[in-house]
């Protein structure tokens, strides 16, 4: 029998201005967020992207996780973290949030915020996030306020 290798992962930091490095980002969370959890595409996609710091993680050189950093009005917030179904449970998504916030700590940044889908809550808290407020809806989908404080 043969034994299935799994991918090797590489991660990398994403231009804005790369349009195509920000197109296998944007194809991740296509496949995610709209696909999977029906976000229409003019709520997914909006002009901080083009402020943002990415991240992309490959998998054998095939796009599989994403995620950004905004600083909006002197707040640090991650968000549009995304992981196609065929790699979750693997680390990516840690892989992914791990490398925000190390370059958020990099940019001098006090705490860093996340408006996290609420089933999502236990995943950001192994990384030191707190809730704070209530729930509300983004999207359509319920989520709630966190934050880590550096």
């Amino acid at each position: 029998m043969e034994k299935k290798h799994e991918p090797l992962f590489r991660i990398e930091w994403i231009d804005a201005k790369n349009s195509e490095a920000l197109e296998d980002a944007f194809n991740v969370r296509r496949e995610v967020f709209i696909k999977e959890q029906n976000i229409p595409e003019d709520e997914e996609f909006d002009e901080a992207d083009l402020r943002s710091y990415h991240v992309i993680v490959y998998a054998n050189s095939r796009p599989v996780a994403t995620g950004r950093l905004l600083n909006e009005r002197e707040m640090w917030l991650i968000g549009r973290i995304s992981v196609l179904k065929e790699c979750r449970g693997k680390h990516v998504g840690k892989l992914v949030v791990d490398k925000l916030l190390e370059q958020a700590i990099e940019l001098g940044a006090a705490e860093v915020n996340i408006h996290a889908q609420t089933h999502a809550v236990s995943f950001y808290k192994k990384f030191g996030f707190v809730a704070f407020g209530d729930t509300f809806l983004e999207a359509g989908i319920e989520h709630i306020s966190m934050v880590k404080k550096i």
